[in-house]
C-alpha cells in the first residue's frame, strides 16, 4: 500500500519527510482553519431552521442534537488546537470534527419525517465544507467518506421515502459528491507534496551551497594567506641579499680593526712603539669604526623598514599614517630585489598626505603589483624602470599609479587578469591569485577602484583610486576574500591606450 501511495505521489518514502510534510500541511495557516471550524459549527446549528421547515413537530429534538454536537465536539475540537501539545494530533482532531456531525446528521434526517427525501443537499454541504475549508489529507477524507456514507446508508434503511427511487437518487448524488471531493483533495495534496519536495530540495541545495561557499571562502582565505606569505618570502630573500653587503663589510672592518689593535698592543708590550705607528693605528681604527657604524646603521635601517612592512602585511589593522615616509619604507624593502634583477625604481609622492586606512592591505597591493611587474613584465633577463607615483586626486581622494615599461599584457588577456587562478606561468609555479587578491583588497578593504591600461609591448599601468579615510567597516584577513563578488568588472576599467602617467607592469 505504501509503495502504491508513493507512486501516486501521496506519500514520501522518507519517514522524516513524511512527518514533516504532514505537520506542515495540517497546521499551515492554523488561525484560518480555526476560524473556518467556528463558522462550520455555526452553520451546522443554523440548519435547524431547515429542520423546522421540514418537520415542525420534531425540530426541537434535532436542534438539541445540533447544539449538543457543536458544544461537545465542534467547539472543543477547535479550542484544543490552541494548545501546542494537542497539535501533534491535529489530523485526528479534524477527522473527529468532520465524522461526528456527519454521522449525527443522518440521525437527524431519520428523526425528521420527510428528512431523507431532502438529505442529499445537507450531506453535500457538509462534504463541501470538509473538502474545501479543512486541511484533510486524502486518507483522512476517505475515512470521513466511508464512515459518514455507512452511517447514512444504515439510517436510510430505516426511513420511509415519500417518492420511489429517492434512495438511489440520494446515494448517487452523495457518491458523486464524495468522488469529486476525493479527487479535489487528492490533487491538492499531490500539489502540496510536490511543492514541499521543491522547497526541501531548494533548502538542501541552499545548505549545500552555503557549506560549499563557506569551504571555498576558507580555502580562499588560506590561499590569500599563502600568497601573502609568499610575497613576504620574496621580500625576505631580497632584504637578506641586500643586508649581506653591509653586514659583510662590517665583519671585514671589525676583523681589520682587531688586527690593527693587536699590532699596537704588541708594539706597546715590546716598548718599541713609535709616534708614527700610534698615529697610523688610531687613523685606521677611526676609519674602521666609521665604516663599521655606517654599515651597521644601514643594516639596521633595512631591518626596521622590513619589520614595519612585515607587520603591516600580516595585520588588517586600521591606522593613520603619513604616505610619503610609509611608501619609502615599503619600497626600500623591495629595492634589493629590484636592483638584483637590474631594474631601476622611481618613487614620486606628494608630501603631507595622511591616510586613515589599512596599511597592511595597501602594502599587499603595492607589493603584489611591483613583484608582478618584476616577474612577468621583464622576461629573459631584461631590465627596465618601475615607476610608483602617488598624489591627491581631490580633497578626500588619493591616486596611486604603478607603471612599468615591460612587455605589457596581450589584449586577449586584459579581461581575465583579475580572475582567480588566471595565469600564463602555471608551469613555472604561478598561482594566478596575485591580481585577484589585489582586486579584492582595493575593492573591499581599501574601498577604492583599480583600473588597468596596457597596449601590449609598451608597458602596463595600474591606477588605484582610494579614499583618504575608509568607512568604518569590520575587516579581517579571513573576510577579505568574501568581497570577491565580481558579477562584472565594475571598478576595473581596461583600455588599450596607455595613460599619460608612467607605464607599469606586464602582470598576470
Amino acid at each position: 500500500m505504501r509503495k502504491l501511495l508513493s507512486r501516486l505521489g501521496l506519500r514520501f518514502e522518507d519517514p522524516v519527510d513524511e512527518r514533516t510534510f504532514v505537520t506542515r500541511f495540517t497546521l499551515d495557516d492554523l488561525p484560518r482553519t480555526q476560524a473556518a471550524m467556528i463558522l462550520g459549527a455555526c452553520v451546522y446549528c443554523a440548519f435547524a431552521v431547515w429542520d423546522w421547515i421540514l418537520d415542525p413537530a420534531h425540530w426541537t429534538e434535532t436542534l438539541f442534537l445540533r447544539l449538543a454536537v457543536a458544544l461537545a465536539v465542534l467547539l472543543p475540537a477547535t479550542a484544543a488546537l490552541r494548545w501546542p501539545a494537542a497539535r501533534r494530533w491535529a489530523e485526528q482532531i479534524y477527522l473527529s470534527y468532520c465524522v461526528v456531525p456527519g454521522c449525527v446528521l443522518s440521525l437527524i434526517y431519520l428523526r425528521l419525517g420527510p428528512g431523507f427525501d431532502h438529505a442529499a443537499a445537507g450531506m453535500i454541504v457538509v462534504i463541501l465544507f470538509v473538502s474545501t475549508l479543512l486541511p484533510l489529507r486524502l486518507s483522512s477524507l476517505a475515512a470521513f467518506c466511508g464512515l459518514t456514507w455507512l452511517c447514512f446508508a444504515v439510517c436510510e434503511s430505516f426511513a420511509v421515502h415519500e417518492r420511489a427511487g429517492m434512495r438511489f437518487v440520494n446515494n448517487f448524488e452523495i457518491g458523486m459528491a464524495y468522488a469529486l471531493s476525493l479527487y479535489a483533495v487528492g490533487a491538492r495534496e499531490v500539489r502540496a507534496r510536490r511543492q514541499f519536495q521543491t522547497e526541501e530540495a531548494l533548502r538542501r541545495e541552499k545548505e549545500r551551497s552555503e557549506t560549499a561557499l563557506s569551504e571555498l571562502r576558507e580555502a580562499q582565505a588560506h590561499l590569500v594567506q599563502a600568497e601573502k606569505l609568499a610575497a613576504l618570502g620574496q621580500l625576505v630573500a631580497g632584504v637578506a641579499h641586500e643586508i649581506n653587503t653591509p653586514i659583510g663589510l662590517a665583519l671585514t672592518t671589525s676583523t681589520a680593526a682587531e688586527g690593527d689593535l693587536r699590532h699596537l698592543q704588541r708594539a706597546v708590550e715590546s716598548g718599541q712603539l713609535r709616534r708614527s705607528d700610534l698615529t697610523h693605528g688610531f687613523a685606521r681604527l677611526s676609519e674602521g669604526m666609521r665604516l663599521l657604524f655606517s654599515n651597521l646603521t644601514r643594516a639596521a635601517d633595512l631591518v626596521n623598514s622590513f619589520k614595519q612592512v612585515a607587520v603591516d602585511q600580516a595585520s588588517a589593522e586600521r591606522r593613520t599614517f603619513e604616505l610619503h615616509g610609509w611608501l619609502e619604507e615599503l619600497m626600500s624593502t623591495l629595492g634589493p630585489l629590484v636592483r638584483r634583477k637590474g631594474h631601476t625604481m622611481r618613487i614620486r609622492c606628494e608630501d603631507g598626505i595622511i591616510l586613515d586606512s589599512h596599511p597592511g592591505a595597501l602594502a599587499q597591493v603595492i607589493s603584489n603589483l611591483a613583484l608582478n611587474a618584476i616577474v612577468h613584465g621583464y622576461p629573459d633577463g631584461r631590465s627596465g624602470v618601475l615607476d610608483v607615483a602617488a598624489y591627491r586626486s581631490g580633497e578626500d581622494r588619493l591616486r596611486i599609479i604603478i607603471a612599468d615599461d615591460g612587455i605589457g599584457i596581450p589584449s586577449e588577456h586584459l579581461s581575465k587578469v583579475f580572475d582567480p587562478f588566471f595565469t600564463t606561468r602555471r608551469d613555472k609555479g604561478s598561482t594566478g591569485l596575485g591580481l585577484h587578491i589585489v582586486f579584492n583588497l582595493v575593492a573591499s578593504t581599501l574601498q577604492g577602484q583599480i583600473t588597468l591600461s596596457s597596449n601590449g609591448g609598451g608597458g602596463t599601468c595600474f591606477t588605484i583610486d582610494l579614499p583618504l579615510s575608509v568607512d568604518e567597516v569590520e575587516v579581517s584577513e579571513a573576510a577579505e576574500p568574501q568581497a570577491t563578488k565580481r558579477v562584472n568588472l565594475g571598478s576595473v576599467v581596461v583600455s588599450s591606450a596607455p595613460l599619460v602617467e608612467p607605464n607599469a607592469n606586464g602582470s598576470e
